[in-house]
């Protein structure tokens, strides 16, 4: 074999492979450049713009075939909230008027009040992960930018599901937020709309 040969042989080797190294770069960039830095920052909730939260469980309640009572003295605007500690996101998700959204390396951080915080993974994490296999000790949760909108899979620890779309408005200065809801008591989910205004 000529040092010709030799050469030609090894270059058809490794081309294949640096071309499978250099579109997997292109990708993480691409990845990396949909991540918006505008959705960091501090939101505070718009209630005239929210959906009623208890009105949207009391429909989800229905739906399941379950029995909504009402209390003529009971005024309060939250009073579905509060349950096993599994089901703690639910109530972030849907009460918490304060947010404060930070942005890591491959991921995002979403700190509710009383410094309830929990982590959304961007790294794509879900093609190698499976979700059966996960401890269910926390809540795990994969986002993904597409088209302007940050879209959500959370898995909370109950065994139900959140399935969240997050889309920056007028210009940045609100947050809407779309949420399927589906407790792992619930047979039907719960569809929630809440907006937040950005704070300076």
């Amino acid at each position: 074999m000529t040092c010709l040969q030799a050469l030609t042989l090894n270059f058809n080797k490794i081309l294949p492979a640096t071309l499978l190294m250099f579109a997997t770069l292109l990708t993480a960039g691409a990845v990396c450049a949909q991540a918006d830095p505008a959705l960091v920052g501090h939101w505070r909730i718009n209630d005239k713009l929210s959906d009623d939260t208890d009105d949207q469980v009391e429909k989800g309640m229905k739906a399941s075939g379950e029995k909504v009572e009402h209390s003529w003295f009971d005024r309060r605007k939250d009073k579905y909230r509060g349950g096993p500690a599994d089901q703690e996101l639910y109530d972030r998700l849907s009460y918490d008027p304060v947010l404060t959204i930070t942005q890591q390396n491959n991921s995002y951080m979403f700190e509710y009040a009383d410094d309830f915080r929990t982590t959304i993974y961007t790294d794509n994490r879900s093609h190698s992960v499976s979700l059966n296999a996960l401890e269910q000790s926390e809540d795990f949760q994969l986002g993904i930018w597409e088209a302007g909108l940050f879209l959500v899979e959370m898995h909370p620890r109950d065994g139900g599901y959140v399935n969240a779309t997050y889309a920056l408005i007028e210009g940045g200065k609100r947050l809407q937020a779309g949420f399927v809801i589906k407790p792992g008591t619930f047979t039907s989910e719960i569809k929630l709309k809440r907006v937040y205004d950005r704070q300076k």
